[in-house]
């Protein structure tokens, strides 16, 4: 009892932190992509710092899960889907990327390490040693908008980045004004889905772990979003001013 509510002490004030650099976020870009800086030090490719701090997500999920491993069908279910996401974020989608030569601060990956260890490690010890679901879990409305709202922002997230790739031919690195799908209302439909993906995880995992993966994810990709949407603007004289940054019709 002691340690489950020293965890969930410290839970509260890890989405205490992402709450407090929300705002921080809106002022001060992430320095890599698009937004690279070489003044925040040391460099290293981008599609291996893509590779390392993705594929630690998968590592430390399953690190604390297999620690307790849970045969309950839902939580493997569940570490399942976690597990197919990096899988993708992690090994195919840097090699999809046409990104040869860019590179990211040092700095970034770490601290995108240090993110995924907790994040990652708290939703495996959850999934592993504290959730129960019952056995008809799955006619359960959270499980049901869950498992929706997953996949629908899946789709959208692995659809609008594969616009995002197309649209430099081989050895081009430049950036171009993407069109079609959801970029016909908003600049970054892919961190659009991906809110949605973790919204519906989170209601499908329904454990406070699962919040905080979700009030870290909005923290990090609203954001960048609205980052992207001005530089878009910056950029290019003729981008569709009609175009929201990230929720459609909204903002």
């Amino acid at each position: 009892m002691i340690l489950q509510f020293t965890l969930t002490c410290f839970i509260y004030i890890w989405i205490a932190i992402a709450v407090v650099l929300f705002p921080l976020q809106i002022f001060v870009s992430a320095p890599y992509g698009r937004h690279t800086k070489t003044t925040w030090g040391s460099m290293l490719p981008n599609r291996l710092g893509w590779i390392l701090m993705e594929a630690w997500a998968i590592i430390a999920f399953w690190y604390f899960y297999g620690t307790s491993f849970n045969t309950n069908v839902y939580s493997l279910f569940f570490a399942v889907l976690y597990t197919l996401h990096y899988s993708y974020r992690s090994f195919i989608f840097p090699w999809k990327t046409k990104t040869k030569g860019k590179q990211m601060p040092v700095f970034i990956a770490s601290s995108a390490l240090i993110f995924n260890s907790i994040n990652a490690g708290l939703l495996g010890y959850y999934l592993a040693k504290i959730s129960n679901y019952p056995v008809a879990y799955f006619i359960h409305w959270n499980f049901i908008v869950g498992f929706i709202l997953f996949f629908a922002g899946f789709i959208i997230n692995y659809k609008s980045d594969d616009i995002l790739i197309n649209l430099r031919k081989p050895g081009e690195t430049d950036y171009k004004i993407p069109n079609g799908f959801l970029f016909k209302y908003i600049s970054c439909p892919n961190h659009f889905g991906e809110m949605i993906e973790w919204c519906g995880y989170m209601l499908m995992v329904w454990n406070l772990a699962g919040v905080a993966f979700f009030v870290w994810t909005v923290s990090n990709l609203l954001p960048r979003a609205l980052h992207h949407h001005k530089w878009y603007l910056q950029h290019f004289k003729d981008y569709p001013k009609e175009r929201k940054a990230v929720v459609p019709f909204v903002a």
